[in-house]
């Protein structure tokens, strides 16, 4: 059953609509209904062309008219799976603009004439139309398309139910009528002898594979032979005891637990100031690169470089210009995937007047196929090419330079939209905003609290160190909480970082000793426990940020997704980021999915404020060249922005990003 349904103008004028509940009409007409959220998070953003979007227990389902500007939505419950919805909407749009195709575009050009004046002026306006009158018997044909269709989704339900129910049964015939069993050849009779010796030799086979018969496959052979399986009760024997020496022995300590000067002679992450002459000669030139540094502002702040894609100093738009012209002049054909064969592409479409989707077609298989080759995941290329495709259908356009134009305007917009965070990617802004923020006396200021989230392998732990040494060189103190406490040599390594840290200086000092420290409770531990505790000390030692070092898991482990959920339910830090690699590929959009939404589910499961990925901290960026599509894919599954990207071994091996670096970057040929 349907909840709403309304055709409306993109200048946001509702055409006509239709609630099927009181409760779907009172959730229309709030701001936080579903068909606004769409067009907030969706159709503005431009984040997801693929016709269905999820708010709030609703799924919702659209479609445009782009030469009259009209959309379509139906917004029905999640959990209902309605199979007509697609057919409705292709009706929907067909029969009214069949029915009401004069009124439309008398409409939508006064709308073009009032487009220059004030906002008012275009509400006066389309509060002066009569949509009641216009579209008068539009609800009966609406009611009877709706009820044809549900009918029909009965009748097929009804007509799969009906196979599953009576299935064909095969009757066995009766015993007395021995003339239609099939007859048994005398020569596939086996004696029991000839079955005891099948037996025997399949248990020999599986003894020279290291393997042993089931106790159902001895217990078979033994009513099938009709006797104890006592041939061979010796062989068993030996090969069970030559087995017991094959197995690896188990690693001897000793008859007594291992004492702290055993312990200590094993521990080879002290610290350089408690040993003077044991101590690892650690060079700190290998440890910052001076040519990565990120450089100062005129109010102290310390700013990592941004990432810059070198492509000669040109924008995008003369990138793509070059691309064109040269597909243009060349008389050899490009490759069909790239992008410079768009540029041939757009000259087959010189003098259109109005752009078809069959125009349109092969430039967008083209752009497809380039997307995916920056490294762009196959379900995003996908989606960004029908958004760009929707925006250019119906669109009238003079000649060849004017369709490359909007072309290139097309994708442009669409990419730099999906980028643009919808969020302030300021981390010193939020944190520098939560410790000045003034507090009542008796409430004690919580430090920042930043978790890193990923799978496995990935550089959390490496480039939670460069965060850290960029925050120390902006003045706070920093805990790093080990709650890794499943993989072996996870503490010692953030030991280590921390150990590193501590004799970097800040702006040229040559200690930085106090300003970072690591909080860490071995192995074996609740790692929620670990950092409700670190975030205690923090406050407790007036620290200002603390940064919570996770274990990696896959996606898919619903066991260690619930942990992870219930460290950011218990905690509540102040940003989640995901860790992910710069060469993932389509991975990244499962990955980034499942991880966003199982923290959302079993985090408000638990009872808390419902969470996600907050943003995205990108690693081995320098692996990749300009084919930095992962950055696109996960920007576009989250709506999230991306933080930081890292891109070396080195504690200065940190950069931002800016959009139109990435932008020039993808769509470069």
């Amino acid at each position: 059953m349907l909840d709403h349904c309304s055709i409306s103008h993109k200048g946001g004028v509702v055409l006509w609509s239709r609630s099927f509940t009181p409760a779907a009409s009172h959730t229309a007409a709030s701001a936080t209904s579903p068909v606004n959220s769409l067009v907030r998070e969706a159709l503005i953003e431009g984040r997801s062309s693929d016709g269905k979007y999820e708010k709030d227990g609703y799924a919702v389902k659209w479609t445009f008219v782009n030469d009259l500007e009209l959309i379509f939505v139906v917004a029905y419950q999640r959990i209902l799976q309605l199979t007509y919805v697609e057919d409705l909407l292709n009706a929907l749009k067909t029969l009214f603009i069949k029915l009401f195709q004069p009124f439309l575009t008398t409409f939508v050009a006064s709308l073009h004439v009032t487009g220059s004046a004030k906002l008012s002026s275009i509400a006066d306006t389309s509060a002066a139309w009569n949509f009641a009158k216009a579209f008068e018997g539009w609800d009966g044909v609406f009611d009877k398309l709706l009820r044809g269709l549900e009918d029909k989704a009965a009748q097929e339900r009804r007509t799969r139910s009906g196979h599953v129910a009576n299935p064909a049964v095969e009757v066995s015939p009766p015993l007395d009528d021995l003339s239609i069993l099939p007859s048994q050849s005398s020569s596939d009779v086996l004696d029991e002898e000839q079955i005891a010796r099948n037996v025997q030799a399949l248990k020999n086979r599986l003894r020279g594979r290291g393997g042993q018969p089931t106790r159902r496959g001895r217990g078979r052979a033994d009513i099938g032979s009709g006797r104890d399986s006592v041939p061979g009760s010796d062989s068993e024997t030996q090969s069970k005891s030559k087995r017991k020496v094959k197995t690896k022995s188990q690693r001897k300590w000793g008859d007594e637990a291992p004492t702290e000067t055993d312990m200590a002679s094993l521990d080879f992450s002290y610290d350089s100031s408690t040993s003077d002459t044991h101590a690892p000669r650690v060079d700190l030139n290998a440890l910052v690169d001076n040519g990565s540094l990120g450089t100062r502002t005129q109010d102290g702040l310390y700013e990592v470089r941004d990432w810059e894609f070198s492509q000669g100093g040109k924008s995008a738009d003369d990138v793509i210009a070059e691309v064109l012209k040269k597909s243009g002049q060349e008389s050899k054909p490009a490759p069909s995937g790239s992008l410079g064969a768009l540029g041939s592409i757009f000259a087959r479409l010189a003098g259109s007047k109005v752009l078809s989707e069959e125009d349109l077609k092969p430039v967008l298989e083209a752009m497809k196929q380039h997307l995916m080759k920056k490294n762009v995941a196959k379900e995003i290329s996908d989606k960004i090419c029908e958004d760009v495709g929707q925006s250019l259908v119906g669109k009238k356009v003079g000649g060849f330079q004017t369709t490359s134009s909007a072309v290139r305007q097309a994708l442009a917009n669409s990419i730099t939209r999906i980028l643009t965070p919808k969020t302030s990617t300021d981390l010193l802004l939020s944190i520098r905003t939560k410790l000045s923020t003034p507090l009542p006396a008796s409430q004690q200021r919580q430090p920042y609290s930043i978790t890193f989230v990923g799978v496995n392998g990935v550089g959390k732990s490496t480039n939670l160190s460069k965060v850290c040494f960029w925050l120390i060189q902006n003045g706070f103190r920093v805990l790093i909480a080990a709650c890794d406490t499943f993989r072996s040599g996870a503490v010692e390594q953030l030991r280590v970082h921390v150990r590193n840290l501590s004799m970097l200086g800040v702006d040229g000092a040559t200690n930085s000793k106090g300003r970072v420290e690591l909080y860490e409770r071995g192995y074996g531990k609740d790692a929620a426990g670990i950092a409700k505790e670190a975030i205690s000390y923090a406050r407790d030692n007036e620290f200002d940020v603390v940064l919570i070092d996770t274990a990696g898991r896959m996606q898919d482990n619903e066991p260690l997704m619930r942990a992870l959920a219930k460290l950011v339910a218990t905690n509540n830090p102040d940003k989640i980021l995901f860790v992910g690699e710069a060469l993932v590929g389509n991975e990244a959009v499962d990955q980034l999915t499942k991880f966003d939404r199982a923290l959302r589910d079993f985090s408000a499961a638990s009872g808390a404020q419902e969470r996600g990925i907050d943003g995205m901290l990108v690693t081995k960026w320098d692996t990749v060249d300009d084919k930095v599509g992962a950055a696109l894919s996960m920007t576009y599954v989250t709506g999230q922005p991306i933080i930081f990207v890292g891109c070396g071994q080195t504690y200065t091996d940190l950069r931002q990003l800016r959009v139109g670096n990435v932008v020039q970057a993808i769509l470069s040929d």
